[in-house]
């Protein structure tokens, strides 16, 4: 900065007397013209519905809601324009003299408006030039206070500008101004501010520029288009060798300086802000901007500046990637889809979120959205409903199949398969939908309902026995909530994206503070977790046992609908639980080699793909435990299900689950109406299953029902 400028600069908040003066003078200068034709009064009334020029919220502009996950990373952005602001400091000095010496010389010697540079303008134009006679402070009005009046060509506008420019030097110090003009102006290719086209134009940081950069930059706000260097470089180079001639003749650079930047050619290097892109994880910045908009407007989400930390933990989510894209790409299926939800137990933070497989194809967020039925991973419910009504996990069922489970209901198991009589246990580590059904007859589909609300399932469900096979359709994040309430003993946590929000200027908004309850007596929550172990251990996931990678206990819970259209698994650790769902988008029957999917192929091995990437190598723990609940005797239970003739579906012993296969079965039959298609062709449609009928209504015949 020249010596000149220094002393300017220095004095440009002392001389009260002189700036009154001058800026008096500067203001009659421009009146003088309409007074002389319509008098006073009507520049007077040009004054009178001005924006609050005074406040600091007049002259902010439009930046971008910033997301950023646990570990303090951006994610991504909702914006309208492409605009980073920094400070002063944060810009190269070569912007700042170059800024001044090139739009407005005597930035730091006039009041907001310079008579002096409108008689220049005013003869350059006359003599064949181009140059603007609006002051820097004059720009930055227009451009934000007046922004809705900037394009109008008319004596009342210029009148309106400059006087809030004198006024506003009033208020702000010449350096916030030029800042405050610096982090306004349109460079040209979407960018706006000194350090978004910085990053554009050169990928590095505004106080990182050198004299040549800075100058180019500098001189592109006359028209960004015509100097736009990627189009029009010769004109670029040009326009940056003026402002170097103004820079010399200001005396801010040295002649060699001046020799050096003139002779380097242009070097550019083309970069994206973090906006551009705009998300490394898109179905979770989707999910936190739907989230944001239930108590922020969309011009504070667009356009407020926010910082919004969420949870998302980069290993967990890099992890849940990796699992779903490798066991997908292993089966060879292009179209198959999946979605993951992982929750911490102890916080309901929300640890990962994979919506599905490619976002540039399909946006809806299967974690979220989707409204697929769970089937036998709703089993759970019913168990935790029971237990809490007091029967014992260890109570024996006639699992028999088919089986009339009411006069209007039969069912039957996979593959026909009869289990014969076995404890609760035993029908829930083979999923036999016989034994299940019976129970929620005898504890009620009323007590089911309530428990899955309980457990955080948010979905109005039809209060049907047969809503214990999955018949309703559930986001898969909400099958995670329910898990989690379990792996927490029975603790029930929300679900939980974001822990604070900032505004532009760092004030906290919002900071999440824990919220809990103990939803499910500790008791039940602990016999439950011990029922689920077993799945893993000794039933219909034991895929998952097989690959483990790690020294942590397992619960969970398969499930597959009718014509395998959905494959689940929802299961948790002591550090984690997870709900996942494979299908396709528009509902149809899985096929992998040329045969039925299972959840063994797919969801389970998914659930051990990613448990091996966040839990090998740390420390054991352990569920939470407790004493036994206190359970009625068995014979207090009185399972009235008769199993039914079928001479015509013998026992399918090669597709049956069995646990030395691992092999997640398709579904089994039922006589009430098989679920409806609950996710229907692009654009999905939030539906729900149709309502199964009620009892009273004539047998149907035998259709496949969910199971396993």
């Amino acid at each position: 900065m020249s010596i000149r400028k220094r002393r300017a600069r220095r004095n440009a908040s002392t001389h009260a007397v002189r700036n009154f003066l001058i800026g008096l003078l500067s203001i009659l200068a421009v009146l003088a013209a309409v007074l002389s034709v319509t008098g006073y009064a009507l520049a007077a009334s040009w004054l009178e519905d001005l924006p609050d020029y005074e406040s600091a919220d007049a002259y902010l502009v439009a930046e971008p809601t910033t997301v950023y996950d646990a570990a303090g990373n951006t994610l991504g952005s909702f914006y309208i324009e492409n605009r980073v602001s920094v400070e002063l400091d944060e810009i190269s000095p070569y912007v700042l003299d170059g800024t001044v010496d090139t739009e407005d010389v005597r930035f730091y010697e006039h009041n907001g408006v310079d008579p002096l540079g409108i008689l220049r303008a005013a003869v350059s134009n006359l003599t064949g030039g181009s140059e603007g006679g609006s002051t820097i402070t004059q720009q930055l009005v227009r451009n934000t206070v007046l922004s809705d009046e900037q394009f109008e060509q008319s004596l009342r506008r210029k009148v309106r500008e400059a006087y809030i420019s004198i006024e506003m030097e009033k208020v702000y110090t010449k350096d916030q101004i030029l800042n405050m003009y610096l982090n306004t102006i349109f460079y040209g290719n979407g960018a706006y501010g000194i350090e978004a086209a910085s990053i554009t134009y050169f990928n590095k940081h505004a106080s990182e520029l050198t004299l040549a950069e800075a100058a180019l930059l500098v001189g592109l706000p006359q028209s960004p288009s015509y100097y736009d260097p990627f189009v029009n470089p010769e004109a670029a180079t040009e326009r940056r060798n003026t402002v170097l001639d103004r820079m010399l003749s200001a005396g801010d650079i040295t002649q060699e300086e001046h020799d050096e930047a003139q002779a380097t050619e242009l070097q550019l290097n083309p970069g994206a802000t973090s906006l551009e892109g705009n998300s490394t994880s898109p179905y979770w910045t989707d999910y936190v901007r739907e989230l944001l908009s239930q108590d922020f407007s969309a011009d504070t989400i667009l356009q407020g500046g926010l910082k919004v930390y969420t949870t998302l933990d980069p290993t967990y989510q890099q992890a849940a990637e990796e699992a779903v894209h490798e066991q997908l790409d292993a089966l060879g299926n292009a179209d198959l889809n999946a979605a993951l939800v992982a929750i911490d137990p102890d916080t309901g933070y929300i640890l990962a979120m994979v919506g599905g497989r490619d976002y540039s194809t399909n946006q809806f967020n299967l974690a979220t959205t989707a409204r697929r039925q769970p089937g036998s991973s709703f089993k759970t419910i019913t168990l935790v409903a029971a237990l809490s009504a007091g029967m014992s996990p260890d109570v024996m069922l006639n699992c028999s199949s088919p089986m009339n489970i009411t006069p209007t209901w039969r069912v039957q198991n996979f593959g026909n398969t009869n289990y014969g009589t076995i404890s609760l246990r035993r029908a829930t580590e083979m999923s036999a939908n016989t034994g299940y059904a019976q129970v929620a007859v005898e504890i009620g589909a009323d007590a089911i309902v309530e428990t899955a609300h309980t457990m955080g399932i948010d979905e109005e469900l039809s209060a049907y026995p047969s809503i214990t096979l999955g018949t309703a359709g559930i986001p898969p994040i909400q099958m995670a909530e329910a898990y989690a309430t379990l792996a927490a003993g029975g603790v029930h946590r929300d679900p939980v994206a974001i822990t604070r929000i900032e505004d532009r200027n760092g004030n906290v908004v919002y900071e999440h503070e824990d919220s809990s309850e103990q939803a499910i007596d500790p008791s039940v929550a602990a016999a439950a977790t011990d029922v689920l172990e077993g799945v893993v251990t000794n039933g219909t996931a034991t895929v998952i046992q097989q690959n483990k990678g790690y020294d942590q206990p397992v619960a969970g819970k398969t499930g597959t609908t009718e014509e395998t259209r959905d494959l689940w698994f929802c299961g948790y650790t002591p550090q984690v639980a997870v709900a996942i769902w494979t299908g396709y988008v528009q509902e149809q029957t899985i096929y992998i080699g040329g045969a039925q999917g299972s959840t063994s192929q797919t969801s389970s091995m998914i659930f051990s793909r990613f448990a091996n990437k966040v839990l090998t190598g740390l420390p054991r723990e352990e569920f939470p435990t407790a004493d036994a609940p206190s359970y009625l005797p068995n014979d207090q239970w009185s399972f009235s299900a008769k199993a039914a003739e079928s001479p015509e579906t013998p026992d399918s012993p090669e597709s049956a689950e069995t646990p030395a296969t691992s092999t997640e079965a398709p579904p089994a039959t039922s006589t009430e109406a098989p679920p409806v298609d609950t996710q229907p062709a692009t654009p999905p449609v939030e539906t729900q299953p149709a309502t199964p009928p009620v009892e009273t209504d004539p047998p149907a015949p035998t259709d496949p029902a969910p199971a396993g």
